[in-house]
């Protein structure tokens, strides 16, 4: 009898890694002639401050045999339009999904039931600016970004800020990469004696110039985000906005045009070519690996000045953002 058992017992153990091992070898290897989906859903996907980041998600589908579409989306999403579209894609047949969240706290609980049907990797804003984050993400380390921007500010003035006044500009005031961007710039200007006139939240995609015409003039403006960048770079040059100095963080042919013109004084760029890159990179592990789980990634940034826009090291930011 206890052989039996044993034997029984060892029946079943072998049984259940031969179950677990092809289960392994069928997702691993699915369906040699249907490729993986992967679908990308950003706000405003048309606008060309994604340019660089969909080169990069091109080229690593490329590299890694995948399917990949970017949804076409309005100029702003609501939670509810989000997840709409998530559902949307998840029926068209997307395997996995990277995104842009909207901010709100909604979301998580959102992206968790999400979840559980495909794995999700955000991309450019986590969905809280703490550490501890439900999902992973690819993005840029916003707070050293803004604390950058502050100290590029306080390089050209050398120090000598008493007396001037500042607005802060970003496309919206309630997400994880702006907060943490604003937290950053003005720990930067802590000692400054600058006085911030305004910190001021819009969606730049329409009506960007009069919104900004209504604020009290300033000396200098700090843009966070590309929308915002290229909308205070229009107005500055029709003359718009009284002369103020403007610096900004932006990813867009647009943002580094005015900063060729002279129009903005610097330009911080985030690495999008790898956001879009390493993000479906990282994602298609997973779809390869039943046994991986995703980490999140940090991409760098660069600092770049009108004399060296075109500079050998720079050539390629400027090609990305072209694609």
């Amino acid at each position: 009898m206890k052989n039996d058992k044993k034997t029984f017992i060892l029946i079943e153990a072998v049984l259940a890694v031969l179950i677990l091992v092809l289960a392994i070898v069928m997702i691993s290897e699915k369906r040699q002639d249907d490729r993986y989906k992967i679908s990308v859903v950003v706000p405003n996907s048309d606008d060309r401050q994604w340019s660089a980041f969909k080169y990069g998600l091109r080229m690593a589908a490329a590299d890694n045999n995948i399917e990949m579409s970017v949804a076409s989306t309005a100029e702003t999403l609501t939670v509810q339009e989000e997840e709409r579209l998530l559902r949307d894609e998840i029926e068209n047949g997307a395997d996995a999904l990277i995104l842009y969240p909207v901010p709100g706290e909604e979301t998580e609980e959102m992206l968790q039931e999400i979840g559980k049907k495909v794995p999700i990797m955000l991309v450019g804003s986590a969905l809280t600016d703490g550490e501890d984050t439900v999902f992973p993400v690819t993005e840029p380390d916003h707070y050293t970004m803004g604390k950058a921007l502050g100290e590029e500010l306080i390089k050209d003035y050398e120090g000598k800020l008493d007396g001037k006044t500042l607005g802060i500009l970003s496309e919206t005031t309630d997400s994880a990469a702006v907060i943490s961007r604003e937290m950053g710039f003005r720990d930067a200007l802590a000692d400054s004696n600058v006085r911030i006139q305004w910190a001021v939240g819009h969606p730049f995609t329409e009506g960007g110039e009069s919104f900004l015409g209504v604020q009290p003039a300033v000396d200098i403006i700090a843009a966070l985000d590309d929308s915002s960048l290229t909308a205070a770079g229009e107005c500055a040059a029709s003359d718009s906005l009284h002369g103020a100095r403007i610096y900004g963080i932006g990813n867009s042919t647009e943002a580094a045009y005015y900063l060729d013109t002279g129009v903005v004084e610097c330009l911080l760029v985030a690495d999008e070519f790898n956001l879009g890159y390493q993000s479906l990179n990282e994602i298609a592990k997973e779809l390869d690996d039943y046994l991986y789980h995703m980490q999140s990634i940090e991409v760098y940034h660069t600092i770049i000045r009108k004399e060296e826009l075109f500079s050998e090291e720079n050539q390629e930011i400027l090609f990305t953002m072209s694609q």
